[in-house]
């Protein structure tokens, strides 16, 4: 009997202890996806970013407080198209939890939801890092964030639908703000379209797309591939006649080979957050696209 009273005593104190609705814990694999994801769950969830926009996310190393995290997470906010693909297999199977596994409601794959550019019409590893889906760098173009919010919506109201009313006011106010941004940002962008430009990786594949850029060159001469001394010294008999108004480069770049290629060709170095965090300007999606606007009009001539 008294034993029976104090596992009693145990269970009210431990409920007691809990919120009335825990926090719905996320794990965004990208900075991009995890401010979708605090924008659209608001204070009904706890997310958490595997990797910064200073790290080149295809290479991660899935730490025990990865693991850690993964073990308790309700929803796991992948880029997907194979971005992840060298660490998060491992991270979701070390995990050891059902609920994030591939093909289960807690695993959200961004790319799913979106149409790919540069879907290769064929596939082999002489031909650099290329992803056998297409391009994975989606977060560039806005109207692509615009899309996976909706998806993004619905998932989260699936997964805990306690919330879901909460969850689907917050996605539409995010949807009008989003919309409304995308046009002033399409009418300040106007001025960049044709505009020549050279990029390290073709990971700024989307953002061309959206503006109108005109990419003539890449410093890679595959994806993935460093630049060997000869190559970077045909880019600068290639693009010296007519030289494109900027070269592009990633925060996360090593920006030794876009410098050099900058002395010779006379064309200046770009500097892009490419993802939330990578410039102090970028704190949010908002963040992000207004700074990379105001980067790139700045070097405008």
């Amino acid at each position: 009997m008294i034993r029976k009273i104090l596992t009693t005593c145990v269970v009210l104190i431990s409920s007691a202890a809990l919120p009335a609705h825990a926090e719905l814990r996320i794990l965004a694999t990208t900075a991009d996806w995890g401010a979708l994801a605090t924008e659209l769950g608001g204070d009904k969830v706890n997310v958490y970013t595997a990797t910064t926009a200073l790290q080149d996310v295809h290479q991660v190393t899935a730490k025990p407080s990865l693991v850690a995290r993964a073990r308790t997470a309700g929803l796991v906010v992948a880029n997907g198209a194979e971005l992840e693909m060298g660490w998060l297999p491992v991270l979701l199977q070390e995990s050891g939890n059902p609920k994030i596994q591939p093909g289960n409601p807690g695993y959200f794959e961004a790319a799913a939801h979106v149409k790919l550019l540069e879907v290769p019409t064929s596939f082999d590893r002489s031909m650099g890092d290329i992803h056998a889906q297409g391009n994975p760098h989606i977060q560039l173009d806005p109207r692509n964030i615009a899309v996976v919010g909706k998806a993004l919506t619905a998932r989260l109201a699936s997964v805990d639908p306690a919330n879901a009313q909460y969850y689907q006011a917050r996605g539409a106010e995010f949807q009008s703000r989003w919309t409304e941004a995308i046009g002033q940002w399409n009418q300040r962008a106007a001025q960049l379209r044709g505009t020549p430009v050279v990029v390290i990786h073709k990971d700024q594949v989307y953002l061309c797309h959206w503006l109108g850029l005109q990419q003539v060159a890449a410093i890679e001469p595959k994806p993935g591939v460093p630049p060997s001394a000869g190559y970077l010294a045909q880019l600068v008999t290639q693009l010296s006649a007519s030289p494109p108004q900027m070269i592009l480069r990633n925060a996360y770049n090593d920006p030794k080979a876009a410098d050099w290629l900058s002395q010779r060709i006379n064309s200046p170095v770009v500097t892009l957050p490419f993802s939330v965090g990578g410039t102090p300007e970028a704190k949010d999606l908002f963040g992000l696209f207004d700074d990379t606007l105001n980067r790139l009009l700045a070097a405008k001539r």
